[in-house]
């Protein structure tokens, strides 16, 4: 089995999804909504995919995007997190091994492949748990991943693979 933090990240971003069942359900929809406005970096669409009292917790507890490890309320506190992170990527690869829905969650396990605008690349390997409301919007964003495992796959713009 090949090493998935070694996977190259692709020259366009893309959604290249692994789990054996796509099926509709309103918190998958909203995270499948998410990865796409990535995809086009399509801030706004992205921010209406929240509720108004909507937050992110990216990596949950504290970390370089949130030292407190608070999470990033209301739409300032989104804006924000989109600014300081997805904003600063050039290209994403979302590479979803599973997905399950249950209640009003959907937590999808895999591999999110980055390459930043300074060529730099890294892959984040773990579980994004999305909850919705009534509407189908997001209420909460968690994601669960370490920072050392992130780092351990980070190369350089001259790195040959």
């Amino acid at each position: 089995m090949p090493d998935r933090t070694e996977a190259p990240v692709a020259e366009a971003s893309r959604l290249d999804w692994r789990a054996p069942s796509k099926a509709e359900h309103p918190a998958r929809n909203a995270a499948l909504r998410s990865y796409d406005a990535v995809i086009r970096k399509d801030k706004e669409a992205w921010l209406a995919n929240f509720a108004d009292d909507g937050w992110i917790e990216d990596p949950v507890g504290p970390s370089v995007f949130d030292p407190e490890g608070k999470g990033h309320f209301g739409p300032e506190g989104r804006a924000r997190f989109w600014d300081i992170t997805i904003g600063t990527i050039a290209h994403f690869v979302f590479e979803i091994h599973d997905s399950f829905v249950s209640g009003d969650e959907c937590a999808n396990t895999g591999v999110i492949h980055t390459t930043s605008t300074n060529g730099w690349t890294a892959s984040t390997e773990g579980v994004f748990v999305y909850r919705v409301n009534a509407e189908g919007k997001i209420v909460s964003l968690r994601a669960f991943w370490e920072m050392d495992r992130v780092l351990a796959s980070a190369k350089g713009p001259d790195a040959t693979a």
